[in-house]
């Protein structure tokens, strides 16, 4: 008699949920200590006649300046807006290595 398939699954590996931010969640979990936060503060943003061309420029207290343009979600763009709005101030959670960690806004919050 075959096995079921979810038998032969890693318990650890299950996520419960369908939407993305189910599936960053038990990522990030998974990685654990892989993941360190690293702050900033938005100094400039933009947004332009093309559907979906935003801009945001954070200066890094780490040292760095990132500009990224396009690539910016709907969720993303509001805490940013948030942020420059009140304190200016963002966090990133990243798991990145180098300095790839200053384009990565899967884990963005915006900072009092």
């Amino acid at each position: 008699m075959a096995k079921p398939k979810t038998a032969e699954r890693d318990p650890g590996r299950r996520v419960r949920g369908t939407t993305q931010e189910a599936v960053q969640t038990a990522r990030a979990e998974e990685a654990g200590a892989r993941f360190e936060w690293h702050y900033g503060r938005v100094t400039r943003l933009g947004s332009f006649d093309i559907p979906g061309s935003r801009e945001a420029t954070i200066i890094w207290e780490e040292g760095g300046v990132t500009s990224q343009q396009g690539e910016i979600n709907d969720q993303q763009w509001e805490v940013l807006k948030l942020a420059f709005q009140t304190t200016g101030r963002v966090a990133v959670l990243s798991d990145l290595p180098g300095d790839k960690w200053m384009y990565d806004y899967r884990f963005l919050e915006a900072v009092r």
